[in-house]
């Protein structure tokens, strides 16, 4: 018997028995579908991840009091560090003999912002920065000017918006000249920052950024510690060499004494790619693990099935036997069943398994992604599993006696 008659029979035989298949089939499409659908969302995650912290470049680095979500260093003597101030930036700026562009940003005020008679969701941020800060968190400007040297030095009552609250307090004129309020202080309108849209469900247009010198006039506290210090050199290549120095610097500017470990952390990029890789990366390893889970249950259940079906199909294999069929024929033919239930399961799991996962992609409006190394992992997977679970009752099939076979009721 030829591989063509084979296959028509193995196809002929999943026909009659629908339900059967029906089922069968559901089994291993549950499986497949357990894998993609967490790799695939998993992905979409890494690829936001990754789109969303391109502000750091690679000509920048950033400096800050804690290490990075997922970083251990210091135990408990982290936790006791002092605070990064703007004085000690400011000293780290003048100090710098590798030319480095520093900007410091941090949030002052959460609130609602008022405009004559129009009041907003009290969901804007307060931030304060200073002249530097497009250039090294990856904003850009759209209408307007941004805070200038001169703004800060002065502590001018100046600030620049984002797109959310144009949208809310300006929708039919324009802002710029405009004075809003905010917890009871009154800014100018200098410019407003072009759309950026949001990171991890969070929208990156509701801020208002004024001259953080202004901020230490109206809220006090100059000695807080910044959230964020971001530093730029002018060549990727100056890196390691500015980051050298910095840490040169800053031990000095905070009195580390030699044989101390820092008391402060440098990232770059890079760090905190390794971070979420990490991260993702575990996350993919148990999606992967319960879908192996789920597949090997399809397969068991598989070889239930095709035993089930060796059973009632024992004459039938009897008959063909006697008429000249060999016992690779009678195990190809089976094989050729599990092969297709497999694979058709497998290849509908990919399919519902991606188009599900990217469903993450659609509700952040992100980059959908296919995973196709672990597809190509499945396609494998499955194939194994058709010949592991369907090589018994295929080899049962191509053994039983012909003379036997034919007496069985």
């Amino acid at each position: 018997m030829g591989f063509g008659e084979a296959f028509r029979m193995a196809l002929d035989s999943l026909r009659a028995n629908t339900t059967r298949s029906v089922l069968t089939l559901l089994g291993m499409i549950i499986g497949v579908f357990a894998i993609i659908v967490s790799v695939t969302a998993v992905e979409v995650i890494d690829v936001y991840f990754k789109e969303s912290m391109q502000f750091l470049g690679s000509s920048t680095y950033s400096m800050s009091r804690y290490p990075p979500f997922g970083r251990e260093s210091g135990g408990r003597q982290s936790r006791n560090r002092p605070n990064i101030t703007y004085e000690q930036v400011d000293r780290l700026k003048k100090t710098m003999k590798i030319p480095v562009v520093v900007s410091v940003v941090d949030d002052f005020k959460f609130g609602a912002v008022r405009y004559k008679e129009k009041e907003t969701e009290p969901n804007l941020v307060l931030l304060g920065t200073d002249e530097n800060f497009l250039g090294n968190f990856s904003y850009e400007l759209e209408q307007g000017r941004f805070i200038t040297e001169q703004d800060v030095h002065y502590a001018r009552a100046v600030a620049v918006i984002g797109k959310q609250l144009v949208d809310e307090l300006f929708s039919n004129e324009t802002p710029l000249g405009k004075t809003i309020r905010m917890d009871g202080q009154r800014y100018e309108v200098i410019g407003v920052l072009k759309e950026k849209g949001s990171f991890l469900g969070f929208s990156q247009d509701n801020r208002i950024v004024a001259p953080i010198t202004k901020l230490f006039n109206v809220y006090g506290i100059p000695d807080r510690n910044m959230n964020s210090v971001s530093m730029r050199v002018l060549r990727p290549e100056m890196m390691d060499a500015a980051m050298e120095e910095t840490i040169g610097r800053m031990r000095v500017i905070r009195e580390v004494r030699p044989g101390e470990e820092n008391n402060f952390e440098i990232s770059t990029n890079d760090s905190f790619q390794s971070i979420t890789d990490s991260f993702t990366g575990t996350l993919t390893m148990g999606g992967a693990f319960i879908g192996l889970i789920a597949l090997l249950s399809a397969g068991i259940g598989i070889m239930n099935i095709m035993l089930v079906s060796v059973t009632e199909r024992t004459r039938e294999i009897g008959i063909r036997k006697s008429i000249g069929a060999r016992r690779k024929d009678i195990m190809r033919q089976f094989l050729l069943e599990a092969f297709f239930l497999c694979q058709i399961g497998g290849l509908l799991g990919i399919v519902s398994g991606a188009l599900v996962g990217n469903a993450v992609a659609i509700y952040f409006n992100i980059t959908a992604v296919f995973p196709w190394d672990w597809a190509i992992i499945g396609v494998v997977m499955v194939t194994v599993i058709a010949v592991v679970f369907g090589g018994f009752p295929a080899l049962k099939a191509a053994r039983l006696d012909p003379i036997e076979s034919l007496r069985y009721e």
